[in-house]
């Protein structure tokens, strides 16, 4: 079972058997095995929340962690019709949603701990990789969402120019980071555990809300519900998760402010120093100067010239949209005092997260046709991916296990 979810296929996972345990198996019935172990877990996991929501919950057995964080985000897989001819028919993509809770340690301090943005968000080359990595991981683009750095004018090729331009904005030096107070916070041993479904954020939501009962967050003196600022997940933030800071995840905006960069420069310098101007007041939470910044820029652009709606790589549009956006998220975007909290103002761990899960269920060969073949190894990857061993324990705890300690039952003689 431990094979099925963490090498990329079931065929994969037959060979490994094969190989290093000396066990012949089809990839066919490791397919059978996994289905049915991750469908128990399904079947498992519902109970549990179904108990919580309905308040027959029964009490947390660990005690209350001093700091938690929840972060929220959907990945993609491929999906094609059931039921078809062979090959792929009505391919689409399909939103798995995924969660990491995390218990974290670090103190809280009278002053913003980091006042100046960090070195990673002023380095040029790694900055545009890691928006091209965001973009990438959710799939094709949508209607909705921001075009892809790939459709517009300034490649990732031109960046040697903005490099020099990076290493003088660079404020933080080596030695005054070695100086500054101990933040971000840092996990905990056995921290993590995930959720991991294809259902819609209503039952995800139920879900998430549950394993943190469990893990007794409710407790937890200091926390944060962390996410790219989709409206969903402040949604399930105010039904489920009201004890917790909401906050949204520091790169998303980033990401906004530099493909809108991109757009208005007519050079990768104008376009990085637009940006850093842009991101370091968002880093001190100046969110509103940015927004005033980006709506004269609007005004000064004037109504589109063409006929219809315009394209979404438009500089009008795009400054539209981000606005829209930093304006929905304004609320949730005071990261110097989160970091006076000592809190964690980026959803990193559950991105990284995303990729693992990935690993298992994406791939261009990869394509789902039935909705719980996609549910079942969810639960069994998530599961490998928790600290908390959970699959190990639930299998040797299994009816049926031959290596499952039985109690002997003491029988009353009869009078």
């Amino acid at each position: 079972m431990t094979s099925a979810g963490q090498v990329k296929s079931h065929d994969l996972a037959s060979k490994v058997l094969d190989v290093v345990g000396e066990i012949s198996i089809s990839g066919r019935h490791v397919n059978r095995l996994t289905e049915r172990i991750g469908l128990e877990l399904v079947a498992r996991r519902d109970q549990q929340t179904e108990d919580f929501v309905h308040h027959r919950r029964q009490p947390p057995t660990v005690a209350a962690p001093k700091m938690v964080a929840v972060a929220l985000d959907g990945g993609r897989i491929q999906t094609r019709g059931s039921g078809q001819r062979p090959g792929v028919h009505e391919q689409k993509w399909k939103e798995d949603k995924v969660a990491c809770l995390l218990t974290l340690e670090g103190e809280s301090f009278a002053e913003d701990p980091h006042p100046e943005p960090p070195r990673c968000f002023l380095d040029a080359p790694r900055v545009d990789e890691m928006v091209r990595e965001i973009q990438a991981h959710h799939g094709p683009r949508q209607e909705n969402e921001l075009p892809q750095l790939a459709e517009l004018n300034l490649g990732q090729a031109s960046l040697a120019a903005s490099q020099a331009e990076s290493i003088k904005d660079k404020t933080v030096s080596e030695e005054t980071i070695e100086s500054k107070p101990d933040w971000p916070p840092k996990r905990t041993k056995n921290s993590r555990t995930c959720v991991a479904t294809m259902l819609e954020c209503v039952a995800f939501g139920m879900m998430v809300a549950a394993e943190a009962y469990r893990r007794n967050f409710h407790g937890a003196t200091r926390g944060a519900l962390l996410g790219d600022g989709s409206a969903w997940i402040w949604g399930l933030h105010e039904k489920w998760f009201r004890w917790l800071t909401p906050i949204t995840d520091f790169v998303h905006p980033l990401t906004y402010l530099y493909v809108t960069a991109t757009v208005l420069s007519s050079s990768v310098t104008e376009r990085w120093q637009c940006y850093v101007a842009w991101m370091k007041l968002c880093w001190q939470g100046h969110v509103q100067d940015v927004i005033n910044n980006m709506q004269e820029r609007m005004d000064h652009l004037g109504p589109y010239p063409g006929v219809g709606t315009p394209p979404p790589t438009d500089p009008r549009e795009l400054l539209q949209r981000t606005i829209t956006y930093l304006r929905n998220n304004q609320d949730r975007m005071n990261y110097p005092e989160y970091r006076r909290q000592g809190l964690p103002i980026t959803s990193s761990m559950v991105e990284s997260l995303i990729k693992e899960i990935n690993y298992r269920v994406k791939g261009t060969e990869k394509f789902w046709d039935r909705p719980e073949g996609a549910e079942s190894i969810l639960q069994v990857r998530a599961a490998l991916l928790s600290d908390d061993d959970r699959l190990t324990r639930y299998l040797e705890s299994r009816p049926g296990n031959a290596f499952r300690r039985h109690t002997n039952r003491k029988v009353r003689k009869a009078a």
